[in-house]
């Protein structure tokens, strides 16, 4: 399977020029094993996950924020959990959720493969919900949930959140529906937390154009 399929579940398309996307894709090193067969199951059978480009920003962030404490919003069959949970190392703790058991039992088995099952948490349920029984800040909230909870997302996560932590969202240029007339209801919602996140006093906020647009705000 090529990076440049434009069919690849992670390709949304409506960002970037598709031959500047081509490119970048065609940039990216070969992921190992587990990786390669995640993106190949995506790509089957149109499972939503961040993609290999966007996998390496928020690899690159944990990096940088020197993340130990992650909790993620909406994690699927766990690929980005795995570059999660490689990024915080040994002692670091990524708690992934998900309202599907069988995701949840398909990521497990993931984890295992990748060898980093003893840095995650798993729990199934309302990410929401999971996140409001937290009693500890996080370094990093990584959002990806139904995006009509979006707006809710952002503030409820916040107090959950260190200062100087990170909350990342995915989806926040909506295959660039966030700039056409008439917006649907996950639209809306997209549009309205992209509103929040730049008008918080309480955070510095970034769009990035990759993939289907990558939101990183900053806690002050």
């Amino acid at each position: 399977m090529s990076d440049q399929n434009p069919n690849a579940a992670w390709r949304m398309g409506g960002i970037t020029v598709q031959d500047v996307e081509d490119y970048i894709y065609s940039l990216l090193p070969p992921r190992d094993e587990v990786l390669a067969e995640m993106e190949a199951e995506a790509a089957k059978y149109k499972i939503p996950i961040i993609g290999p480009a966007v996998a390496r920003v928020l690899y690159q962030l944990a990096i940088i924020a020197r993340a130990k404490r992650v909790f993620e919003m909406g994690s699927a069959i766990g690929y980005s959990t795995i570059w999660l949970a490689r990024a915080v190392g040994e002692g670091g703790r990524v708690i992934y959720t998900d309202g599907d058991k069988k995701n949840a039992d398909k990521a497990c088995r993931y984890f295992e493969r990748a060898g980093v099952s003893d840095r995650i948490t798993i729990r199934t349920g309302d990410a929401l919900e999971l996140l409001s029984e937290e009693k500890e800040p996080y370094d990093i909230i990584f959002n990806d949930v139904d995006k009509t909870d979006y707006p809710r997302v952002f503030r409820m996560a916040l107090p959950h959140l260190k200062s100087g932590g990170l909350f990342i969202t995915d989806n926040v240029l909506w295959s660039g529906r966030v700039a056409k007339p008439k917006p649907d209801a996950e639209t809306k919602a997209i549009l309205e937390l992209n509103k929040l996140m730049y008008q918080s006093p309480d955070v510095f906020t970034t769009i990035l154009p990759l993939r289907d647009g990558l939101s990183v705000c900053v806690k002050k």
